[in-house]
Formats: C-alpha cells, sequence, structure tokens
C-alpha cells in the first residue's frame, strides 16, 4: 500500500485549511472537492487513487449509495431473456427488462432477494430461482476491485446555499470482507443487488448486476478499520 504518512500529511493540511467552498454543486462536489485538494485528475476508470489504495469521501450523516462492483458469470440459473419476459417490465425506454433492486419482501414481479449461508439469490414466489451468487465468490470479487480504501468524511456548512466542506476525519478500510459479513449485509438490506438487463430481442442486453452500499455503512463491510490521525 502507498506511504500513509504521505497521504495523512496531505489530509492533515487540508482539515487545517477548515471548511473550504465546494468546487462543484451536487451529490459529487464532496468527492470532486477533495480530489481537487489532493490533486488528484478526476476519472472514471477503476484504478486505486493511491496506488493500492481507492479514494472515497461523504459528508457526515449522508448515505448516498456506492456502486462497489458488479458480477453475473456463471450465475444465471433460468435464462436471462427467459427471466426477462416472464418477470419483466417496461423500463423508461419502454423496452421489457428487469431494473430492480432486490430485497427480502417480494416486489411487483414476485422476485426477492433470498440469502442463505453460502449463497444470495434471486427467486421467485412461484418456486423458480432465477440467479445464484456464490457469498465466497463475492467475496472475491470485493477484494479485486475495493480492497483498500481510504474514507475521508466532512462536515458541511451551507453559505448562500453553497456547501462548505470541512475534512476532518480520514479512515482505511482494508483487511477485505468475509462470507459472514456479506451475509449479515444482504440479510440486513445494507448490501443492495441491482439487477439491470433488457430484452434486446434475440438476446438479453445485460449491463451487469450491481452490488451498492450507503457511504455511510461502507466501513461495516471491511475486516479491518484503521482510524488515520490528520
Amino acid at each position: 500500500m502507498t506511504d500513509l504518512r504521505i497521504i495523512q500529511q496531505k489530509l492533515s493540511e487540508i482539515k487545517r485549511r477548515g471548511y473550504v467552498r465546494t468546487k462543484r454543486r451536487g451529490p459529487t462536489g464532496v468527492g470532486y472537492t477533495l480530489e481537487s485538494l489532493l490533486q488528484i485528475q478526476e476519472n472514471n476508470i477503476s484504478s486505486p487513487d493511491f496506488g493500492t489504495i481507492e479514494l472515497k469521501s461523504h459528508r457526515h450523516g449522508h448515505s448516498a449509495l456506492l456502486s462497489l462492483f458488479t458480477f453475473n458469470r456463471k450465475v444465471w440459473v433460468m435464462p436471462p431473456l427467459v427471466a426477462i419476459r416472464k418477470y419483466g417490465s417496461p423500463d423508461e425506454d419502454g423496452r421489457l427488462g428487469l431494473y430492480y433492486t432486490m430485497g427480502l419482501r417480494p416486489n411487483s414481479a414476485g422476485l426477492f432477494l433470498f440469502v442463505g449461508e453460502e449463497i444470495v439469490a434471486v427467486r421467485s414466489i412461484d418456486g423458480n430461482e432465477i440467479a445464484k451468487w456464490r457469498l465466497s465468490d463475492l467475496a472475491l470479487r470485493f477484494a479485486e476491485k475495493v480492497a483498500n480504501v481510504l474514507l475521508a468524511s466532512a462536515a458541511v456548512e451551507l453559505r448562500n446555499n453553497v456547501e462548505y466542506f470541512w475534512f476532518d476525519r480520514a479512515r482505511i478500510l482494508t483487511g477485505g470482507t468475509s462470507v459472514s459479513i456479506l451475509r449479515n449485509q444482504f440479510a440486513t438490506e445494507k448490501l443492495l443487488l441491482d439487477l439491470r438487463l433488457h430484452d434486446a430481442g434475440t438476446r438479453a442486453r445485460n449491463h451487469g448486476t450491481g452490488f451498492r452500499v450507503s457511504l455511510s455503512n461502507l466501513q461495516n463491510i471491511y475486516s479491518q478499520i484503521v482510524e488515520l490521525e490528520i
């Protein structure tokens, strides 16, 4: 991992500045402002910002959702196109699709999330199983994509309808996750599963099943949390 002393020094300097005006309005303002202060070029690729550490930031008390990764490899029990035509609903473009955030209670299509000892699955009240993920596979995917995260927290002041941020806390989330942690997060509906596919005529167009968590709950998915003194 990148030398944490360098990161701590930069964050300490930012903290000493106190409240700084957002450099962008809207939900992404807190992240963009911190990246600008740290002189990190904004991008949409998945490579970590500090060597092996991915930078994430959030406002104190806010629960914006973070997409951790997508995972679909060998998970479909029912052919995706069959599932769409049986349980789908029209999307905003009028295409039949499965665009559902899955919960433990059946949705309007009768689909629900089943959480077992070793698996998490999308099932139907009619008894069919649509797709199934091994929790151990998800833990490995987690390690590949978001093994280490620097989570910076900011207090917020609103001045003349403009946000000002004080980045006053930082934690390193590391050590990966585990089957038991993932099972608990799914069972308490704190880790979300998003189906995102539609009928493309002769095949299903799958945008990748997304696994999401609120930034305020992110630390609960990691096995180790290190508080940085800044």
